[in-house]
């Protein structure tokens, strides 16, 4: 199945364009209809361009009789060539093209889709083909409908692409020696030759507006300086931010109140600050934490015994606690059942929270969803019957707002994996802008053996189901055991929608199969434009069965594995992809079971860093450092560097010593992290006191990037990744297609 992909269905009508430019996602695509009654229908747009190159993608709606096989073919223009492609058999001569089905895609039934694609090169822009023929039948025609220029595929206003928060500065003043350095975000909707005016305690400190790095060293300021920013757009200087945040000391302690313990069947316990996802849930342009809290008798799920209820907090920045749920004696606590999204999904400005819940959970408001009396845990302490919900929160009050049924439900336990009831309860959680435009929910049960991937909108007050994706539907079987302790989400393909990217597998933002590498299940995957050499993204995945590949490198849009690390015959349980090392060209990768560090192009390029598990942006340049454990390093050829040693807080999630939460939470697009403290009485903030010579949006605005913060606490956490290349000689950053509330 290497390789092989499902396209979604043509859209209906046929209202047909010709040369639109359309929003994709923060770049541009050309898209050509054509139409011939009785005959066919060709949907071919280029979804994203570089230079010297180009991707596109071609559908083809049979409006004839069905087919058992089929060819298509067009002239190009403008000398272009075909240097890849997937899904058809594409040959081009001097300037005919001609793609040509496979075995597994050449029956098209009448009014069903095909599809394709491919990448070309080209000396200048890519021309829109003016014609097709389907098995000699032309499929041509003047267009009937022209959307305004520069709209998208959604229906979002021109150039605006993209919901994304309505965030303030971010300003934060870092001691740095006898200095402060005063940062803050550069938003995707502040124009592109923007500066800024920095101002301690009203005074302003800078000679002349600020127009390139978002960040300024205020030498020999007194620690506690209060500082603001003003935005200067076209010479005029804009209103003061909120402001600073002080980090005195280097960080910054949100205070945080620890739930009474308890004791149940398999002894007492106490609480542990864990896992933290962030969303401005009061619509005032400042972060607020959610917290979830594990109890210290905390189990995974192939461990038997009972546990203490899990507890989600939200926290302002100042301590205030807005709300507690109880998720109830009927949600069992571990790394593997509460998975929590923190995100504006209604586009009202303010984030809902939204979790699976159960008989007894009780809401922010004291309410409770379900029976209160209701005790579903067995003698083993699992929970395998009794009902199951999916509730959507208010970020403000942390009240209830609309509780369904789960989807998929447990069902027969055993038809998960086991009996005992480890696989049936492994779920994993997202958020996707599925249309483009406005982000869905996601939510999953399963990646062993059987995987149920289902989406969600919350739209006007209500959740409804977008789709289900089932490996026990027809067709899907082969997708079963592909899945990850994590996911990832991002536009894969190009076309401007996320897809869900589910380990050995991705799942198509219409709830289709899109490909399937076949490798299965793994611990830690990276999914982001490994290798800014080719187009698109990439995927680096290690593999638990070792009958596999140790560790691979694939072709995020495809599937297709462009090359593997050695094998080592071993449950590889951990891996890395990023720009670590200055030395060698895009991310590279490596992985626990391998020794050796990994160029982009599977290279053995030296050492392999001490540690690996997170990566975060720290000092001023591109290259980021390595986080593990309560610490952060840069990587050396001989050895690494210790910049950073937290005192005073504890890492999370046992072996995997993950911190709460690392994230572009404050300032400029360099990243903070965000650990417990020893006693569990606060999140410590640790904010770099580094300058850089930088200027990039705020990582915030990069919707990949933001919704990896979202999923960051699902199951096995992993660091997010931008939807760009962010490194050692990367190009200027691309600045986010948005529009906030």
């Amino acid at each position: 199945m290497a390789g092989q992909r499902r396209r979604r269905a043509g859209r209906p009508g046929a209202g047909l364009v010709a040369g639109v430019l359309v929003v994709a996602g923060a770049g541009w695509a050309v898209q050509q209809q054509a139409v011939a009654a009785g005959g066919c229908r060709v949907d071919y747009t280029v979804v994203n361009a570089w230079q010297g190159g180009f991707g596109a993608d071609v559908k083809v709606t049979n409006l004839g009789a069905a087919v058992t096989s089929w060819t298509l073919q067009w002239s190009f223009g403008n000398g272009e060539q075909v240097t890849q492609a997937w899904n058809a058999d594409v040959t081009a001569g001097s300037t005919q093209v001609t793609a040509k089905s496979l075995d597994y895609n050449g029956s098209v039934a009448s009014g069903a889709t095909v599809g394709f694609g491919f990448n070309g090169s080209v000396p200048g822009a890519a021309a829109v083909p003016s014609s097709f023929t389907f098995n000699g039948t032309v499929c041509t025609g003047s267009p009937t409908a022209t959307p305004s220029p520069g709209s998208s595929p959604s229906g979002t206003p021109a150039g605006q692409g993209r919901q994304v928060e309505k965030l303030d500065r971010g300003l934060v003043s870092v001691r740095s020696g006898t200095a402060n350095l005063v940062s803050w975000r550069w938003l995707a909707t502040d124009p592109d030759d923007v500066a800024f005016n920095v101002y301690r305690d009203g005074a302003r400190v800078n000679a002349a507006p600020l127009a390139t790095a978002t960040d300024y060293l205020d030498a020999g300021a007194p620690a506690g300086a209060s500082y603001t920013v003003r935005a200067v757009v076209g010479g005029v200087e804009q209103a003061a931010s909120p402001a600073s945040v002080g980090f005195a000391d280097g960080y910054r302690d949100v205070p945080i109140t620890p739930p009474p313990g308890g004791s149940n069947a398999s002894g007492s316990y106490t609480y542990e600050a864990n896992d933290a996802s962030v969303g401005d849930l009061d619509g005032d342009g400042q972060y607020e934490f959610v917290l979830k809290w594990n109890p210290t008798d905390a189990k995974d799920n192939s461990q038997s015994g009972y546990t203490g209820d899990t507890y989600l907090d939200a926290y302002e920045l100042d301590g205030t606690r807005l709300w507690r749920i109880d998720l109830g004696r009927n949600i069992r606590s571990g790394a593997h059942y509460t998975q929590f999204q923190v995100y504006d999904y209604d586009g009202d400005g303010r984030a809902e929270v939204a979790v699976k819940t159960a008989d007894g959970t009780v809401d922010g408001a004291g309410r409770t969803i379900g029976s209160a009396t209701a005790d579903h845990r067995n003698s083993s302490g699992y929970v395998l019957s009794g009902p199951e919900f999916l509730t959507v929160f208010d970020g403000r009050s942390g009240a209830a707002l609309q509780t369904v049924d789960y989807d998929p439900p447990r069902g027969t336990v055993s038809a998960w994996g086991d009996s005992y009831g480890n696989r049936v309860d492994r779920f994993l959680a997202g958020t996707a802008y599925l249309d483009g435009s406005r982000p869905s929910l996601v939510t999953a049960r399963g990646y062993y053996t059987r995987t149920v991937i289902t989406a969600w909108d919350w739209r006007g007050g209500k959740l409804t189901e977008r789709w289900r994706f089932d490996t026990d539907a027809s067709g899907n079987g082969a997708y079963a055991g592909q899945g990850d302790h994590q996911l990832a989400v991002a536009d894969v393909d190009g076309d401007g929608r996320d897809e869900i990217v589910y380990g050995a597998m991705a799942v198509d933002d219409d709830g289709h199969g899109l490909w399937n590498t076949g490798q299965g299940h793994g611990d830690a995957m990276h999914v982001g434009d490994l290798d800014p050499s080719r187009p698109g993204l990439e995927e680096f995945k290690v593999d638990e069965t070792t009958t596999k590949y140790s560790a691979w490198f694939a072709d995020a849009r495809t599937g297709r594995i462009l090359w593997h690390q050695p094998d080592c015959g071993c449950d590889n349980g951990r891996g890395v992809s990023d720009d670590v090392y200055a030395g060698s060209p895009g991310a590279e990768s490596w992985s626990s079971g391998v020794s050796g560090l990994y160029s982009a192009q599977g290279q053995d390029v030296g050492r392999k860093p001490g540690s690996a598990n997170f990566t975060l942006w720290w000092d001023g340049d591109p290259v980021r450092e390595l986080l593990d454990g309560t610490h952060v390093d840069k990587y050396g050829t001989a050895a690494d560097t210790r910049l950073l040693t937290a005192s005073g807080v504890h890492a999370n999630n046992g072996t995997k010593a993950t911190p709460s939460l690392s994230a572009d939470l404050f300032g400029d697009w360099r990243e903070e992290v965000v650990w417990p403290t020893t006693d569990n009485r606060a999140l410590r903030i640790y904010s770099t006191p580094v300058p850089t010579p930088l200027r990039i949006t705020t990582l915030m605005h990069d919707v990949q990037y933001r919704e990896a913060v979202a999923w960051q606490n699902t199951a096995y956490n992993q660091p997010p990744h931008p939807g760009f290349f962010l490194g050692d000689g990367m190009p200027t950053a691309p600045r986010p297609v948005v529009h906030t509330p």
